[in-house]
Order: structure tokens, then C-alpha cells, then sequence
């Protein structure tokens, strides 16, 4: 379907109706509870469902069992490869880029202030992690495998989330659309990959187009598994421009949800960082990387001197690189400290807990809301569908 704003305000009306209809089956017959302690004990594909769980939760999860019958294997594969060659840069994108990227919309930050326990920040990173960690582990669609039982957890937990912020009247449907509708599901998917490509790109890490493609259709399978409706969603690179900077320009904005929530991000990663000389550091990225009109809105803190150091960061990331593509023993070497330094940010996020995906009993009372080619990766030009392009942050 061609990125249109009309096309994308019909989205606003839809959510997932399969992951719909099986969580308000399970709270119709108070089964919620029940369901979410059976399913802990379900954490790898092709392991034997639990006994005594609701029928309709074993149809869902019979239909959701797979990944989609279309999926191209070599990509997903050189998605894997990216990932592994990038991943601590991935995460930087993510956690610094990604995350803040939500914030500035105001009604995604009041559903995340709405549906997170905000006293407990570190779980919605930990989550975030985890599941990407899954997305790309070798066995991640294989018996054995921890990521497609969290990818049919996550759609239930935003079907639960649906449910009740319309039972509760918590959410202005006439103004915001359906919670966590069909625009947004695939607006987050632009988060997860194509702002997290510009984020790589700004950062100076070398891309090339095939792997920006993998990395790119990769999140496609995700969100089909996740129920988007693919034929609404981006097709390819040029595409996902397109609806990004749309859905960006449509909705973005300074809100008290939006300050709060990147306020806790940035503690969080203090408290990651050892000692407190480099607490700078975590600011000054995602200024870098958000650019400072959004970075003011979310009320990201100035720094006088890290903010004109990190800009230096693609030159740093650009002799790495050199090294990788001059010696085989420095790819190798470098590449596992990313993955290390992956693993510590993570282990240090979960505290060596493994996040669960549970659908809750209820809110937070107190808020209411072609192949790929090898040439190296540029991304696609702004959007000629904004009627007022932007000329810099």
C-alpha cells in the first residue's frame, strides 16, 4: 500500500484482531492469572504447552507458532551477521536513539507512562534488549529457540494493554486512534530499523546496502509476528522513509510523560556506567543523536564539554573499522568485545533475571492513557511527502 497520510490515518482505527479477541476471551472467563503462571513455565519453541491452559490460548499460540511461510532464510541470516558485527553499536542506537524516539511522541509516552511500572525503569530496557538478543540468535525460529514464545507474549501484552485502556476509559480513542493501533505498531517498527540504521549512520559506522537490507526485512518479520498488517507496512528502505518521517512530523512533540521517561533513561545508564566522570556521556548521545530540538523538548541536560566530544565519535568509530577490515584476528577480537560489552549491558539491565512477558491484571491508577547489493549504505533522502521538510534539528 503506498505511504500516503490518508492511508496512515485509516491505520489509527485498527489493531490486531487475533491477539484482541484471545485476550478478551481470557479476562471474559478470568483465566488471565492462570494463563500467566502456566506460560512461565513456556520459554522455548517446541517445548510441551503447559497442562490446563485455556483453549483459546492454545489456538493463539498454534496460529502464531511459526515465523510466516515467506521468510527468506539467507536474509534473516545476514541479519544475524550484521547484528553480530554491530551489535554494541545497535545497542548504543537503540537505548540512545530508538527509546528517545518514543518519548517525543506524546501519546506514546503517556501509554508507556500508563503501562509500565515506572518505579522499575530498567525492566523496559532489559525487555527491549532481551528481545532483540533473541531476534538474533542462531536458534531463534528453531526448537530450542526463546524468540518466537516472546514474540506471541509481546502481541498479547499489547492486546492486554487494548483491553484495558478501553475498559478503563483511560484512553481519548476520538483524538489518539486505537491504542497502540496499526500506525503505531509499524511506526515502532521504523524505530527498530530504519532510525536505528540513521542512528548507525550518524554514529559513522560503516553499512553496506545488503546489510541495511537484512537488518531492514528482519524487523519485517518481526512485525509480522507481532500483528502487523504487512500490506500497510513499509516494503522496503524508500518506504520506511517515507512513513517515518511522516508518522515523526505527524506526532512529535514536548510532553511531561516524554521528560520523565528520558529523565529515567539517562539515570538508568548513569548507574550502568561506572564511576560518575563519564555520566555525561549518556546525555550528550542522545542529544547527538536525536539532535537538539527533540533533545530539548525531552529535557536532555547540556553538557559543555561532552556534547562537543561525542560528535568525534564517528572519527574513533572509523578507525575500528579500519582495523576490522585491515587484519582478520582485530574483526574477530573487536567483535567479541562488542558482544561482551552486550551481554554486561544486558546482564547488568536484568540483573540476571529473565523478563517475563505477562499480560497485567490492570494499569497504573494514577495514569491514564530485490537482493541486497554490497555498495555501502546512505539513508534514503527526507520524505519529498513532508509538506514542509525539515532543514536541521
Amino acid at each position: 500500500m503506498p505511504v500516503t497520510p490518508e492511508a496512515m490515518a485509516a491505520l489509527r482505527l485498527r489493531g490486531d484482531d487475533l491477539a484482541d479477541a484471545t485476550v478478551d476471551a481470557l479476562f471474559a472467563t478470568g483465566e488471565v492469572g492462570h494463563y500467566n503462571t502456566l506460560m512461565r513455565s513456556f520459554e522455548r519453541t517446541g517445548e510441551s504447552l503447559p497442562d490446563g491452559l485455556p483453549q483459546v490460548a492454545h489456538d493463539y499460540l498454534a496460529a502464531t507458532a511459526s515465523a510466516p511461510d515467506w521468510v527468506d532464510w539467507d536474509r534473516m541470516e545476514a541479519a544475524r551477521m550484521f547484528f553480530i558485527d554491530n551489535n554494541v553499536h545497535i545497542s548504543t542506537a537503540l537505548s540512545f536513539a530508538s527509546m528517545p524516539a518514543c518519548y517525543m511522541l506524546p501519546h506514546v509516552a503517556k501509554l508507556l507512562a500508563a503501562t509500565h511500572a515506572l518505579d522499575y525503569p530498567s525492566n523496559r530496557m532489559a525487555a527491549t534488549g532481551q528481545f532483540t538478543v533473541y531476534l538474533m540468535r542462531p536458534d531463534a525460529f528453531e526448537a530450542g529457540g526463546s524468540f518466537v514464545p516472546a514474540a506471541q507474549k509481546v502481541r498479547l501484552l499489547h492486546a492486554s494493554i487494548r483491553h484495558h485502556l478501553r475498559r478503563e476509559g483511560a484512553w481519548d480513542e476520538a483524538a489518539w486512534g486505537v491504542p497502540i493501533c496499526q500506525e503505531d505498531m509499524i511506526g515502532g517498527q521504523m524505530m527498530f530499523s530504519i532510525q536505528v540504521l540513521d542512528a548507525l549512520h550518524r554514529l559513522g559506522v560503516h553499512l553496506t546496502e545488503d546489510g541495511a537490507d537484512a537488518y531492514f526485512y528482519a524487523w519485517r518479520v518481526v512485525g509480522a509476528m507481532l500483528g502487523i498488517d504487512l500490506a500497510a507496512a513499509p516494503a522496503d528502505l524508500a518506504e520506511a522513509r517515507d512513513f517515518s518521517d511522516l508518522y515523526m512530523a505527524k506526532f512529535m512533540g514536548p510532553s511531561d510523560e516524554g521528560v520523565q521517561l528520558t529523565r529515567q533513561l539517562v539515570e538508568l545508564y548513569e548507574e550502568v556506567v561506572p564511576g560518575t566522570l563519564l555520566d555525561p556521556v549518556v546525555p550528550a548521545l542522545i542529544r547527538y543523536l536525536v539532535g537538539d530540538t527533540a533533545a530539548d523538548w525531552l529535557q536532555v541536560p547540556r553538557s559543555a564539554v561532552f556534547d562537543h566530544l561525542v560528535p568525534a565519535a564517528p572519527l574513533l568509530l572509523g578507525l575500528t573499522e579500519h582495523l576490522k577490515e585491515r587484519s582478520p584476528l582485530a574483526a574477530m577480537v573487536i567483535d567479541r568485545l562488542g558482544a561482551l560489552t552486550t551481554r554486561f549491558e544486558l546482564s547488568s539491565l536484568t540483573r540476571g533475571r529473565v523478563m517475563h512477558y505477562a499480560i497485567p491484571d490492570h494499569l497504573k491508577d494514577e495514569y491514564g492513557v530485490p537482493r541486497p547489493k554490497h555498495e555501502r549504505w546512505t539513508p534514503p533522502p527526507v520524505s519529498g511527502l513532508l509538506a514542509d521538510p525539515p532543514t536541521g534539528a
